[in-house]
């Protein structure tokens, strides 16, 4: 579980290290696997995993956060989601785009699937009405916004200064 963790706290991670082939660091909670490490950045994605206990990850993903003076990033979505592909796929794309998540956010990853719709989890937060969806959180899991992705494409793709903008706009103003 916590290997999936990993996983999931890891949009950040997963934007960073499975999204993130030109990515070439990682955070990972405390307590998991592959903790403290500066690995070279994963060329797959991180995937969607619905096995995954989603309080437990964001419970962590507290606790690196407030270690780091970080906030969280939980990108809900699933491997159904065509677009939570096509997010990956930007991280992996956009180094500068992605080293900044990876040094401003904790990402941890949320699945939202017909296996697993983690409603008790995503009931605290604002209504999704679409996917990928981003909420920010602060260190001590306070939700400061929501995101709805569409307002970060261009087109077929997401767009590079939108979402930079977007991370730029809601990383803690004491790591800027």
């Amino acid at each position: 579980m916590k290997t999936c963790f990993l996983i999931v706290v890891a949009f950040l991670c997963f934007l960073i290290s499975t999204v993130a082939k030109p990515l070439e660091t990682r955070n990972t909670p405390a307590g998991s696997p592959g903790q403290d490490s500066v690995a070279s950045a994963a060329k797959t994605r991180e995937k969607f995993d619905p096995s995954r206990d989603a309080s437990q990850d964001i419970a962590n993903a507290i606790l690196l956060a407030q270690k780091e003076g970080k906030r969280i990033l939980l990108d809900v979505g699933g491997e159904w989601c065509s677009w939570c592909h096509k997010l990956d796929k930007f991280f992996l794309d956009n180094k500068d785009v992605a080293d900044f998540l990876s040094q401003h956010f904790v990402v941890v990853k949320v699945n939202y699937s017909k296996e697993n719709k983690n409603e008790k989890v995503l009931s605290v937060y604002p209504p999704i009405n679409g996917y990928p969806h981003l909420f920010v959180l602060e260190n001590d899991g306070k939700l400061l916004h929501s995101q709805d992705t569409g307002e970060l494409e261009s087109g077929n793709h997401h767009d590079h200064d939108k979402v930079f903008n977007f991370l730029k706009k809601w990383a803690p103003q004491s790591k800027m």
